[in-house]
Parts: C-alpha cells; structure tokens; sequence
C-alpha cells in the first residue's frame, strides 16, 4: 500500500527568529525536505499540515503573519494538499480524514512540529483512526518544557515521545531507516 507523507506545522514561527523557536528545527527541516523530494520523485500522495490560531491570546501562528506560512524550504507545490487546522489534532475540525480516504491507503508516513504536542496528538489519532503510522524521528522538532519548576531539555522530551509513541501508535525510526526501507 502506497504510504502518504503527512508534513506537520514546518512554519516559520518555529525556526530561529519566530516567536516560538524550537530546538534543532533546522536539522529536522533537511529530514523532512528528504523525505518531501522522494515522495515528489516517486509521485506519492503528500498532505502538508498548517496551524492556524483562533484563540484571541495566541502568541504564534497568528493568521496572515508570516510567522504562520509554511516554511519555504518546504513549500507546497500548487498540486499538493494543505490541510488547515486550529488544534493539535490534525484530524480535529478538518477534512484530513476524508482526504486521507480519497487517496485510498492507510499508511501514514509522519514528520513536523512540535514533537510533543501536535505530532504526539495527530500520530495517536490516526492509529485510533485505524492507520499504520511510521513516525520519522528526525524530522521531528520540540523545546525545552518546564514541569513543576523543573526544565526538561528538549532532547529528552523528543525522547521521551518517540519512546511513548514507538510501537503501539507508530513504528518510530529515523529518515535513513525510511529510505532505506523504501529501496528494498
């Protein structure tokens, strides 16, 4: 079954100079971008995700700010998919579902921003949806978070969510595994 490539949030309010910067988005970016020209050679299906904010006091993704445009570096083709969304769930309040039907596979390939937050969300939802997600690890970016007066670098919250989503929502491997795969 065809896989289809599902880029989540690679918008410029995550990069260096955007109001929510995360940690090693840049390396992330280069994976993902590998991913994106073999899915373009080999003309599989590919869904950019895009968030936009609709809380009053959002900080980042604002609406036509640039900070919410996808990053150049990926930037859709006119023929590519862009699904908009207002949560962490990709598939919460948006045709994502439906598109995903059309394109008739169930094999979800997963890349983007932030690994806690929307790509954990998204990923956990498309299993429930009953889809075999592959979760490509280095294209995949976070930040450091705090709990309880305690900072958590970044590098263990990318971890910890790879860790907790490998498995049982996805298989978590990195974009040469996944090339790699693709060639035999």
């Amino acid at each position: 079954m065809k896989p289809i490539l599902l880029l989540i949030d690679i918008q410029n309010d995550y990069f260096s100079g955007g109001k929510m910067e995360l940690i090693k988005m840049d390396e992330a970016t280069e994976n993902a971008q590998k991913l994106l020209s073999h899915f373009r050679k080999n003309k599989l299906p590919i869904v950019f995700i895009q968030h936009l904010a609709t809380k009053p006091n959002a900080s980042f993704f604002i609406p036509g700010t640039s900070g919410a445009e996808i990053h150049n570096s990926i930037r859709p083709l006119d023929n590519e998919t862009v699904i908009i969304k207002n949560f962490p769930n990709s598939f919460r309040n948006t045709n994502l579902q439906e598109h995903l039907q059309s394109l008739n596979s169930t094999n979800l390939v997963i890349c983007g921003a932030m690994s806690h937050m929307c790509v954990d969300t998204t990923t956990r939802a498309a299993t429930d949806l009953g889809y075999s997600c592959t979760l490509i690890a280095d294209a995949c970016a976070t930040r450091d978070l705090v709990f309880n007066d305690q900072k958590v670098k970044a590098a263990d919250v990318q971890i910890a969510y790879m860790a907790a989503l490998n498995g049982t929502f996805a298989q978590v491997i990195s974009t040469d595994q996944f090339m790699e795969s693709m060639i035999k």
